[in-house]
């Protein structure tokens, strides 16, 4: 019910204050499990892409957030849930490999923090680890002009891209896959 309530507040803000502009919608599946991934520029990423897309999103988010009591009780609510970036956290690998299983769509920023220029940062691997693992697709996502309360946002969503690799996935192969999906995401930022 928070989920949908805030959605729903948000998408008037973004409409109204943002001007939005949402591309490519018709390429987010009806169903199954998908890895979103985006660029990440500014707190509102999050919410622009959930209101974005027509299905619910449950971020990983950086643990440090889930100290903040207000914070915490409201992401948790809709869905966040925390990951330890210093560490391997097998917990988060968890939630999100079960979330994944039940068909639902786990978001990710790969470049684990926000670009303070705007400029794409190298990927971490733990999107491609997660994708690869559960055997689901990527489902790429742009925004352009999150930053601030005014401006037009624009977000491109790309078409769902499945990685297949071999039985056993290499720390290579992750950053080959964080790389492609890093490069998609430029493509789609090229385009807004």
């Amino acid at each position: 019910m928070v989920y949908i309530l805030a959605r729903f507040v948000c998408r008037i803000v973004l409409a109204v204050l943002r001007r939005w502009e949402i591309h490519g919608l018709s390429n987010l599946p009806a169903e199954g499990g998908l890895v979103l991934v985006s660029n990440h520029t500014s707190y509102w990423d999050p919410v622009i892409v959930g209101c974005a897309i027509n299905r619910r999103i449950n971020y990983m988010a950086k643990s440090e957030l889930f100290d903040i009591p207000l914070l915490s009780t409201f992401i948790r609510a809709v869905g966040t849930f925390p990951v330890r970036r210093d560490q391997l956290d097998r917990t988060a690998i968890r939630t999100a490999m079960k979330l994944l299983e039940e068909g639902q769509i786990v978001g990710v920023f790969p470049e684990g923090t926000r670009s303070r220029t705007g400029e794409l940062l190298k990927p971490h691997p733990g999107a491609a680890m997660l994708a690869l693992k559960a055997g689901v697709p990527f489902l790429p996502v742009a925004i352009k002009g999150s930053r601030g309360f005014f401006g037009k946002v624009r977000v491109n969503i790309g078409k769902p891209v499945f990685y297949k690799t071999d039985a056993k996935t290499s720390r290579a192969d992750m950053e080959k896959v964080s790389n492609s999906i890093m490069d998609q995401i430029a493509e789609l930022l090229d385009k807004l």
